[in-house]
């Protein structure tokens, strides 16, 4: 017990010599430190610096992805809605079953191809981004691409046989909250080339005159030198895709603006221009 007092006594002893040890060399310091005044001019500067200049934001690459609250389309919104799990279609052809089989959609083929990328043609979805632009509201793609074999799964009409759904170049689609006003949906679709920065001027591009000939609507369609607009009306046009209740839209590219050339449907490019998985 007297030793852990002495052992404490001592402990005690070295801190307060430590301290004041301390203390003594911090007097000595604020004795022996001296200052003086750094005189300079208001305007006297090291470097220049330049006026700040006002940057706006660039987006993010996930901002990228939306037009307003809606989603960008991109080619991924035309693959083929195609599916294994579909159930045949039966027809008498010369007394005989006949049996249609769908295919297996995007799990067993692609998109055709350009220049050895799956493809689409860029205005196609330039003018439904611009319809999503415009109206503030989601563009519904019932029908992009379809392979031959979907294509005829889906629609065996006449008028169907040699449709640029085959190549990429036609889509159907409707506007959520437009659904009964597909008139309004190609009044914008007019207005983009009338607002378009490269063909606002040219009248074969802004000027649109409606097709008379016979067609599989009634209504008559619009076009220009790129695209053929029609409307399907309520009872018009029905096939897998398109079992809906709502009037829709259908755009089909007649020219390609960076080939500079018709576009038109062959069976090569319909049946060959695609990967089969």
């Amino acid at each position: 017990m007297k030793k852990s007092i002495l052992y404490f006594s001592i402990f005690i002893l070295f801190l307060g010599c430590s301290g004041l040890e301390e203390s003594e060399k911090e007097k000595i310091r604020k004795m022996n430190a001296t200052g003086e005044y750094i005189y300079r001019s208001s305007d006297d500067t090291f470097f220049s610096i330049d006026p700040p200049k006002r940057h706006i934001r660039e987006n993010y690459p996930w901002e990228e992805s939306f037009i307003g609250n809606q989603v960008r389309i991109t080619k991924e919104f035309f693959r083929c809605m195609g599916s294994s799990q579909n159930p045949p279609l039966k027809k008498e052809v010369s007394g005989q079953p006949a049996y249609t089989f769908d295919c297996g959609g995007m799990l067993q083929h692609s998109l055709p191809l350009m220049n050895g990328k799956e493809f689409t043609y860029p205005v196609l979805i330039d003018l439904l981004n611009y319809v999503q632009e415009r109206t503030g509201k989601k563009v519904i793609i019932t029908c992009g691409h379809r392979c031959p074999t979907h294509n005829t799964y889906s629609d065996r009409s006449r008028f169907n046989q040699t449709s640029k759904h085959m190549i990429a170049a036609e889509v159907d689609f409707y506007v959520k909250g437009l659904e009964w006003s597909p008139e309004r949906v190609v009044e914008i679709l007019l207005e983009y080339y009338a607002n378009h920065p490269k063909w606002s001027e040219d009248p074969k591009y802004v000027n649109f005159q409606r097709y008379e000939r016979e067609t599989n609507v009634s209504m008559l369609p619009w076009y220009n030198k790129e695209v053929f607009i029609k409307v399907f009306k309520k009872d018009e046009g029905r096939d897998l895709e398109n079992a809906h209740r709502f009037p829709y839209v259908s755009i089909q590219v007649k020219w390609d603006r960076d080939a500079e050339e018709a576009v038109t449907y062959s069976w090569s490019k319909a049946f060959n221009g695609y990967l089969r998985y």
